[in-house]
């Protein structure tokens, strides 16, 4: 994760928990009974705890969909550096044999001369 996606995490974390705070500084000076305010912020607690959950759960799996992605990058990269590097050792077999060639050419030259 770089910085950038680090950084819109941590926004998002902030308004997110600015407002569950919000929320609940609300129910406490609301007029009403202190029982029902009592059970009030203990549903939006369970809301805001499944929310969590949620959005945990995503963050996990879209971690793991990254991770899955980075693994078949990687795959296909290192079978195209395969392939590439047979084709040029294939290159520079075939110099080699021409490179030979000629000096058993320019060989067979001086040893006339």
């Amino acid at each position: 994760m770089d910085d950038r996606d680090k950084k819109i995490a941590a926004a998002a974390l902030l308004v997110f928990a600015g407002g569950v705070i919000g929320a609940g500084l609300a129910l406490l000076f609301a007029p009403q009974a202190g029982n029902r305010t009592r059970k009030d912020l203990v549903r939006y607690a369970k809301k805001a705890r499944n929310r969590a959950d949620e959005a945990v759960e995503e963050l996990a799996t879209n971690v793991n969909n990254m991770v899955e992605t980075i693994g078949e990058k990687t795959d296909e990269l290192v079978e195209k550096g395969k392939d590439v590097a047979g084709s040029a050792r294939k290159d520079l077999i075939k110099l080699i044999e021409e490179g030979a060639s000629k000096l058993e050419k320019f060989r067979t030259i001086l040893s006339r001369i």
